[in-house]
């Protein structure tokens, strides 16, 4: 069996094809995104998270704001 085979018994295996076609996998996209964010939030790579990282530079960006 190749890969190919392997994803499309996956992809068939959510329910909703017939009703809501393509889109029935929004829901796993919009939680991927959710746990991408908060990973950038939360986890430090480093000494530093990407939050903080983009604050600093922000300020050396722009002083006054």
């Amino acid at each position: 069996m190749s890969v190919s085979s392997k994803i499309i018994q996956l992809m068939n295996k959510v329910p909703g094809k017939k009703r809501f076609g393509v889109y029935r996998f929004l829901p796993f996209y919009f939680i991927l995104g959710g746990a991408m964010e908060w990973f950038m939030i939360n986890v430090p790579v480093g000494n530093q998270t990407f939050c903080k990282e983009m604050q600093s530079r922000t300020k050396e960006k722009f002083p006054d704001s």
